[in-house]
């Protein structure tokens, strides 16, 4: 069992205050850095009285966060829960000797911490020196040490250590500056695509609530077919813009109350190709999905659509997921030239549609929505 951390100190205390008159000469924490004697410690030895030794060494040098052990075993679980800046491991201890402990610790240890380990060791033999270094160890002191020595060499020790803290703590305040400046363009590229949305759909609909409808249920269609989450995102981003194409059609015709001839018809029909040509050669996802909705979210299951006269699972999913979104929406509600119809004859003609104009995997998936507050 892991015994608990001993004499432990969380309060860091300055250098000038701990080491008084007595520090060892040449020893300066680096200026402006007094952080390094905050500096997690952790302390190794098998020998209680090299393990208290130490600790006044440390404490006398202003390190004021130390953890010991004299039981090998436990130096694993200890560097778990200590999370130490650095560690003095003996080598010659029972019963588990240094190089055990740095076996221990090196699934303990992140590859990329950078997490020194100095021993001390009255063994200074080169296949000993290799076999730790293999193991993981990054300086010796070889016992009796001198005092002036193991402190500077912790201090060089510590000074790459919190450098690679500071460093990967300036990479990651960089990564989430990346990513709030990447969400804010974004954001403005979503609002731009919504405003243009939004300016096609208030020709023939004052209130301006279709686009936003058509997103929401083509969302929950595709959830409800199993779409990833991701595909799911930018089904529900790029249905809003099936009809942006509408911003070519004259007003005579999008807007005519009655019936349109076959040739005014002709006319509404290129309101898939405008928006697609208006969305083609976009880089992003939702771009490319946006122009594929647009072309073709008049496509029939059945191939009796336009403008390709696709089929089936010929028809990119998006377009299909969209079409039987518009046409809930668009059939619930009034329209220039029709009124809105009551909702049980909308779902009536919906489920009709199942093989015919809708793909029937989606109308199963509608049948499950709530779809009173769809409308």
């Amino acid at each position: 069992m892991t015994k608990p951390l001993r004499n432990l100190s969380l309060q860091p205390t300055s250098a000038f205050e701990r080491m008084g008159p007595g520090r060892p000469a040449g020893y300066m924490p680096l200026r402006g850095r007094e952080d390094l004697l905050s500096a997690r410690i952790l302390v190794i030895d098998d020998e209680e009285a090299n393990v208290v030794l130490m600790r006044r060494i440390l404490e006398r040098a202003g390190y004021a966060t130390i953890a010991d052990t004299s039981d090998p075993e436990e130096a694993a679980d200890l560097c778990r829960a200590f999370q130490p800046d650095l560690i003095l491991l003996d080598l010659h201890m029972s019963p588990l000797d240094g190089f055990g402990v740095l076996e221990q610790l090196a699934p303990v240890i992140p590859r990329a911490s950078y997490l020194p380990i100095l021993m001390l060791t009255g063994d200074s033999s080169t296949p000993s020196k290799k076999r730790a270094l293999s193991l993981g160890a990054k300086d010796f002191v070889t016992k009796p040490f001198d005092v002036h020595e193991v402190l500077l060499r912790i201090h060089n020790l510590l000074v790459p250590r919190f450098m690679h803290l500071e460093m990967a703590g300036y990479n990651q305040l960089l990564e989430r500056q990346v990513l709030e400046r990447t969400l804010e363009l974004e954001e403005s590229r979503l609002e731009v695509l919504e405003r243009l949305a939004r300016a096609a759909e208030f020709r023939d609909d004052d209130t301006g609530q279709h686009t936003r409808r058509v997103g929401r249920i083509a969302r929950s269609i595709a959830e409800g077919v199993g779409a990833s989450r991701s595909e799911v995102d930018v089904i529900a981003r790029a249905a809003p813009l099936h009809d942006v194409g509408k911003i070519g059609v004259p007003d005579q015709i999008l807007l005519k109350p009655g019936k349109l001839t076959p040739e005014e018809f002709q006319v509404m029909q290129q309101h898939s190709s405008i928006g697609a040509e208006i969305l083609a050669g976009g880089r992003s996802s939702l771009i490319q999905m946006a122009a594929e909705v647009a072309r073709h979210h008049h496509e029939r299951w059945d191939g009796s659509g336009y403008p390709a006269g696709l089929s089936g699972n010929a028809i990119p999913l998006a377009a299909r997921v969209v079409a039987l979104a518009d046409v809930f929406d668009a059939l619930a509600h009034t329209r220039p030239y029709r009124k809105a119809w009551p909702l049980d004859e909308v779902l009536a003609e919906i489920y009709r549609q199942a093989g015919a104009h809708f793909d029937p995997r989606l109308v199963d998936a509608f049948r499950r929505l709530p779809h009173a507050e769809l409308i």
